[in-house]
């Protein structure tokens, strides 16, 4: 005979005065448990070792991003120097084309005869212009050479004046000006690679220069005739014989500003054809890069007897 169990009440029951029952309490056991100290060391440790190859990570980054950006700016201040200096030597020993030396009427102004200027003589402080001494000279301690060619003006469309256009290498003189001769001077004070001309104070044309140096390739008057040889020589090497210079070699070394590690044995060939162990630099110029540029220049014809 199936009997049928009477379930428990949830709450207390009351069996008459004075007598109840309480319900179970059936709370099962929780127990908070947090990490232990290695556990915590080991967390540590991991995150101390994330954090050092992201920073390794950023230093490798930096260190490629400034010898990136030191490389570049090096060659942009040697292609800089380079531009001024190339710009100055071509037009050395050029003259004026004098299109109407009779002053011909307008309408015969193509038929008339026309006249190179190739001399013109100073007067007080105005500087005049003499290809034979005026195109080209230097010296060697300090390394430095000037420049010169003929100051002219000519019509522009600008100015219903004839203006003149050509400037030395600091961007002068200005038109008021009556100086005849274009006049530009380049040397090295220090580390800064300097130009000057007509009377216009020293400008930096470049930094961080460890070296410059100026080769003067000679025409000599004895080679054998159809075969010219030319030789390079230092100013002194010129003498007097400015006007058979041909061509002139110019030679830079850059520095850079990064430090950066020199394996062993690093070293560059400087412009004097030496090697130069650079981690025996000192001051501005140890623990940077060095780059060596060079570039010739071919002279305008200069019209002169070996003589001269």
């Amino acid at each position: 005979m199936l009997t049928r169990k009477t379930p428990i009440p949830a709450g207390p029951v009351h069996r008459g005065p004075g007598r109840h029952r309480h319900k179970a309490l059936l709370t099962p056991s929780r127990t908070q448990r947090g990490f232990t100290l290695i556990e915590l060391m080991v967390g540590i440790t991991i995150g101390l070792l994330t954090i050092a190859v992201a920073m390794g990570a950023l230093m490798v980054s930096r260190s490629v991003s400034g010898t990136v950006s030191d490389t570049s700016g090096i060659q942009q201040q040697a292609a800089y120097a380079m531009r001024v200096i190339g710009l100055q030597l071509r037009q050395a020993g050029s003259i004026r084309l004098n299109m109407n030396p009779k002053s011909a009427v307008a309408q015969d102004l193509y038929f008339a005869p026309v006249g190179f200027e190739s001399i013109v003589l100073a007067s007080g402080s105005v500087k005049g212009f003499d290809p034979t001494t005026d195109t080209i000279s230097g010296t060697n301690s300090p390394a430095t050479v000037t420049l010169g060619y003929r100051r002219f003006s000519e019509p522009v469309f600008s100015s219903a004046a004839e203006q003149t256009l050509a400037r030395n290498c600091v961007g002068g003189p200005d038109s008021a000006n009556a100086d005849q001769r274009l006049e530009s001077t380049f040397q090295l004070t220090g580390s800064d690679l300097q130009c000057s001309g007509n009377s216009a104070a020293a400008q930096s044309i470049a930094q961080n220069v460890a070296e410059f140096q100026v080769r003067y390739l000679l025409q000599d008057t004895v080679s054998t005739p159809g075969i010219p040889k030319v030789t390079p020589v230092d100013a002194t090497g010129v003498g007097s014989n400015w006007g058979r210079v041909q061509a002139v070699e110019v030679c830079l070394v850059l520095y850079g500003v990064e430090t950066i590690n020199l394996p062993a044995g690093s070293n560059y060939t400087d412009c004097s054809g030496t090697a130069v162990d650079m981690s025996t630099l000192t001051g501005a110029r140890a623990r940077r890069m060095h780059a060596v540029f060079r570039n010739v220049f071919q002279m305008r014809s200069q019209g002169l007897s070996a003589a001269m």
